[in-house]
């Protein structure tokens, strides 16, 4: 073996691939390439750690703050520049995958975080995989009322089937990986109601029509039990917090394998008061609550399809919360470790199409891994950020050190 590839190759140590155990193990990586992942000695130098996948985290909004004053988390988005904001946007994502996130879709991103993720997939700078999704809401729609409602400069909306179709070409355009649609109201918005509707079946429609012609995924912001059936009714992709799904949508859910992420820690955060929100979302954060707890442990056990959805933006849910997520999901659907550590890789990145590369150590995927003390399969307790040894991030360690080697200056 060459001392390069001595240098990116890890012998003897655990490995849960992101679907099964493979006993002790050496891993080699090229760049962001795994090269082999082969059985070795049993008895290893290693055999206190053990190395997952990086997380994939499907729903998170990397353009809040990113530093340590305090600000308001609703007026600093509107009164900082762009440029500005996107230095933000960098440190939020490269913050979640110090804490093992290696994958991250931003569920109503924009050209500021479109231009990050470019950034980082050509090298320009290290950091973690960005999805972006652009929006398609409508005027006093839950993605519009986070702007009140006199303030000038506003993000555009969508009010009738050909300005659906426009905006939907407009963000393939600008290179969104996929839209983001809305079927009821929300909870931080301000001004509405968890139960309003959003858009007409005509809008939603074409919007869904036009994203899938353009190989665009659709996934659907929705916290009521019909806003659940319309987004079944016109073939969305993913549901987000899907608080409203109830018994009758199992059967549909389960033929059509649709992923759910479940934002579990947000919505007790904001019911709790534990962060500094308004009376209307405490309150329409306990209604959220309390309809969840309902409904979600019979559809975790019915085998509907959650995967790691946190709503992580840094200020309810920080980023590298995401650990504490999967151990709250583990509890909510009764699953055992196993199955809660393949909903935050393998099945996560398979949710949002890139299960070919990322959420799997094996060769020709992406060499994005966590070494950590400890077997989170087993016991998922251990998944705790002081038990992170190393992060590496297409290919580069970009946290900690690896076992036996010293620490790289991360960013």
């Amino acid at each position: 073996m060459s001392a390069a590839n001595a240098a990116n190759a890890l012998e003897g140590i655990q490995i849960w691939n992101g679907h099964t155990a493979l006993g002790a193990s050496t891993v080699r990586w090229s760049g962001d390439n795994i090269v082999s992942v082969e059985p070795a000695d049993a008895a290893a130098e290693f055999s206190e750690y053990s190395i997952i996948p990086g997380l994939v985290d499907t729903h998170v909004h990397l353009g809040a703050y990113a530093g340590q004053r305090k600000v308001d988390w609703s007026s600093w988005p509107l009164i900082t520049p762009t440029e500005e904001r996107v230095f933000h946007i960098a440190a939020n994502a490269q913050r979640a995958a110090r804490a093992g996130v290696t994958t991250l879709r931003d569920l109503a991103g924009d050209e500021r975080q479109l231009a990050v993720a470019r950034v980082f997939n050509e090298g320009i700078q290290q950091g973690p995989r960005i999805v972006v999704n652009g929006q398609v809401g409508m005027t006093a729609g839950h993605g519009d009322l986070f702007i009140p409602p006199h303030y000038p400069h506003r993000d555009p909306v969508a009010d009738s089937p050909d300005e659906c179709r426009k905006r939907v070409r407009e963000w393939a355009r600008a290179g969104a990986d996929g839209v983001k649609i809305y079927t009821s109201g929300g909870v931080l918005s301000m001004g509405d109601k968890v139960g309003w509707r959003n858009q007409t079946n005509a809008e939603i429609s074409t919007t869904v029509d036009e994203a899938h012609a353009l190989g665009m995924l659709v996934a659907a912001h929705t916290h009521t039990e019909i806003g659940v059936e319309i987004a079944l009714d016109h073939g969305v992709d993913s549901l987000e917090h899907g608080t409203g799904i109830v018994e009758s949508h199992f059967a549909r859910l389960l033929e059509r394998n649709i992923p759910v992420a479940p934002t579990l820690m947000i919505n007790d955060v904001i019911a709790e008061g534990r962060v500094d929100v308004s009376a209307e979302a405490q309150e329409k954060a306990q209604g959220v609550v309390e309809e969840r707890n309902r409904n979600f442990t019979a559809a975790g056990q019915a085998g509907v399809r959650f995967v790691l959805g946190t709503d992580a933006n840094g200020v309810f849910v920080q980023f590298g919360d995401q650990l504490e997520e999967v151990r709250l999901m583990k509890e909510m659907f009764g699953w055992t470790a196993e199955r809660a550590l393949i909903a935050a890789t393998s099945d996560a990145a398979d949710a949002i199409r890139m299960g070919s590369t990322v959420g799997t150590i094996a060769p020709s995927f992406g060499a994005d891994f966590v070494v950590i003390k400890g077997r989170p399969w087993e016991q998922l307790d251990t998944l705790r950020p002081e038990n992170i040894v190393a992060v590496v991030s297409r290919g580069a360690v970009i946290s900690g050190a690896l076992p036996g080697r010293s620490a790289p200056q991360s960013f």
